[in-house]
């Protein structure tokens, strides 16, 4: 009865989350153009291929992790902008170490996560303030750079900070109206499961 009640829940969030699909795109989160070719990579590590739609899901909707989440992960974190100026380079802080599973560049991954701007510390967009307060499931293949580099290796249950330079964000064309030209990006994310 147990295995029967699991399995019809798993098909129910499938359902769910392949009707939100094509309906819903999280602010802020670049998605690869449909031919699956993004900018001229960075890494010879970046992932090139093409993404599918982003869709909105719970943590509880999700089959692939079952580690349970620290605390500190059921509320929106505050995200703190370093001073001095911009660094040119990737930098990945673990603020809260995951017990879970690995991403990987290969993952999707569905997370929650606030984004301001490195100069003046503006936010620009939080998967918390998208309405349902839900995480938010999607491939790596097809986000910034600067997340493809830097979530891959951190475990469910963490949560990350990343300083992510222009050319590894949005670069020279920003992402109007929130996002200015060269504008380097601070995120916080929480990493709720992997698939």
């Amino acid at each position: 009865m147990s295995k029967r009640l699991s399995i019809f829940f798993v098909v129910a969030a499938l359902a769910v989350g392949l009707a939100a699909c094509g309906s819903s795109k999280a602010p802020g989160i670049q998605l690869a153009p449909s031919g699956g070719a993004t900018a001229t990579s960075v890494a010879a590590t970046t992932s090139t291929a093409a993404s599918t739609a982003t869709s909105t899901t719970s943590t509880s909707a999700t089959a692939t992790s079952t580690t349970p989440l620290p605390a500190a992960l059921k509320t929106k974190p505050t995200v703190v902008v370093p001073k001095g100026p911009p660094p040119t380079h990737l930098v990945i802080k673990d603020l809260i170490k995951g017990t879970g599973p690995v991403a990987t560049a290969g993952s999707s991954v569905t997370v929650q996560y606030v984004g301001v701007l490195y100069k003046g510390g503006k936010q620009f967009d939080a998967s918390w303030n998208d309405g349902s307060g839900q995480p938010v499931a999607l491939p790596l293949s097809g986000v910034i750079k600067g997340w493809q580099q830097g979530i891959p290796g951190m475990r469910v249950g963490g949560r990350r900070l990343l300083i992510i330079p222009a050319s590894l964000g949005y670069g020279a064309a920003g992402s109007p109206p929130t996002i200015p030209a060269n504008a380097a990006l601070v995120f916080v994310i929480d990493l709720h499961a992997v698939s």
